[in-house]
């Protein structure tokens, strides 16, 4: 354990003199500031509103920002990681590591806990600010679901996280972050083709999208996440843009869990064989 805890500090201060985090920020805080000035010119509107209404319209726009914060926690959970592993091995830095008590599984679980717990503040972060800016601008109360929102956002980018993880494993830098993009889109599409079926009341094309999540079960967590956070009159009425015709159970959140299990384990199974 202290060997995976010594990693996971190492990959933080990595990350820190490289700015990889600092640029993330830099990032999401530019989105942060144009949601922040759209909010600010159209509380007017808002308020001149009905009660059902402005709720409806603030929630709208508070499920569309945490759509391209989900988007953008996605790409850092991507790309914080995409050289860690076949960068490292290419400059021979990772010998260094291996050849000290560190066991190669301890190596992995390092630096896939530090970019998770990186990924994890990044996320908290930014809808904190979403959050905080809706709540003074507007006073905009967020749903209770906001928490279990977060978390389902977060399994959904600990798959892609993982996922690029092992991809350092055997492939080269550039192929892992283009791998590991496919890899989402795939979920992506699989997630609208769902949708689609749901709403056209298309059995196959529901269970094309299913089987496509369970390949890839990054995009269903944000739409359980979606319809964990809507009102059932909202859902119901469809009213939100973001409205789930096809919603994700249970079993796929467990299905993601062991998801992230298996390829970890997978990871650090082909990491010891891999010769350095």
């Amino acid at each position: 354990m202290r060997g995976i805890v010594t990693i996971a500090l190492l990959t933080w201060l990595e990350a820190r003199r490289r700015r990889i985090v600092l640029a993330a920020v830099l990032g999401g805080l530019a989105f942060v500031l144009a949601f922040v000035t759209a909010a600010y010119f159209a509380r007017s509107e808002i308020a001149g509103a009905g009660v059902v209404q402005s709720r409806v319209i603030l929630l709208t726009m508070f499920v569309m920002a945490l759509y391209v914060v989900n988007f953008l926690t996605i790409a850092v959970a991507i790309m914080l990681p995409v050289d860690t592993l076949s960068g490292e091995i290419d400059s021979g830095v990772v010998q260094t590591l291996a050849s000290k008590p560190v066991t190669r599984s301890a190596i992995v679980l390092g630096k896939w806990l530090g970019y998770w717990c990186m990924t994890a503040g990044y996320l908290v972060f930014m809808v904190a600010a979403i959050l905080l800016s809706l709540r003074v601008l507007t006073g905009f109360t967020p749903p209770p679901a906001v928490p279990r929102t977060v978390v389902l956002m977060m399994l959904g980018a600990t798959v892609m996280l993982t996922v690029t993880i092992a991809g350092g494993v055997r492939f080269k830098t550039v192929t892992n972050g283009i791998v590991a993009f496919a890899f989402y889109g795939i979920a992506f599409i699989g997630g609208w083709v769902e949708q689609i079926g749901a709403f056209a009341r298309s059995d196959a094309m529901r269970h094309v999208g299913t089987a496509t999540s369970l390949v890839s079960p990054a995009d269903a967590m944000w739409r359980r996440a979606a319809y964990e956070l809507t009102p059932g009159v909202v859902r119901d009425l469809q009213l939100l843009p973001f409205a789930a015709g096809s919603v994700p159970n249970a079993a796929m959140i467990l299905w993601a869990v062991g998801f992230v299990v298996v390829v970890l384990l997978v990871a650090m199974r082909l990491f010891q064989r891999r010769p350095l």
